[in-house]
């Protein structure tokens, strides 16, 4: 018995599907299909994997993809733990308020403006420079969206993680904006 592939425009026999996909009818695809190994049509797929051999229909996803490869070599900027993969991901842990070294989201947004504020390759990004009283900002709140883009017009942020995310997906600067 033989049934047409949705996917990859095939007449594929019965144990080319899984049941699930069978119980789908006109809508089923291909075991090869479901596993990524075809792609309309296409033996090969546009985007592959040069680390693992995954293959992608766009190089967004593959990009999306590549940072499961990163290495696990960034710290917290606050607890000092290395276990992240990027600035972005180290910046989210203290945001997210877990971080034991400032337990909290309020502590965690003033801990990481106060850390960004000090570093000088940060300043193009702070949207409102903090004025500094030995060493620290003289205090109050943290602007709303104190963290911009350089590259990009009127493109502010709340949180550094947002910034870190956008400069790693829109301009290829994976730890390379101070964090």
């Amino acid at each position: 018995m033989v049934r047409y592939c949705s996917n990859c425009n095939r007449y594929c026999e019965l144990s080319a599907f899984s049941s699930n996909q069978w119980r789908k009818g006109a809508d089923s695809r291909c075991k090869d299909c479901v596993g990524g190994r075809h792609y309309g049509g296409s033996a090969s797929p546009s985007f592959s994997c040069g680390t693992c051999g995954g293959n992608f229909n766009s190089q967004n996803e593959l990009n999306m993809h590549m940072q499961v490869h990163r290495p696990r070599d960034v710290a917290c900027p606050v607890c000092r733990e290395t276990r992240f993969r990027s600035g972005a991901n180290a910046v989210q842990h203290v945001e997210s308020g877990y971080c034991t070294g400032c337990v909290g989201q309020d502590n965690a947004r003033r801990a990481i403006y106060d850390y960004a504020s000090q570093q000088g390759q940060m300043r193009p990004y702070i949207s409102h420079t903090p004025m500094l009283t030995n060493g620290s900002y003289g205090g109050g709140n943290v602007p709303d969206y104190p963290y911009s883009c350089p590259q990009c017009v009127n493109k502010s942020f709340r949180q550094l993680s947002q910034l870190l995310q956008h400069n790693d997906q829109k301009h290829n600067n994976v730890n390379r904006i101070g964090y």
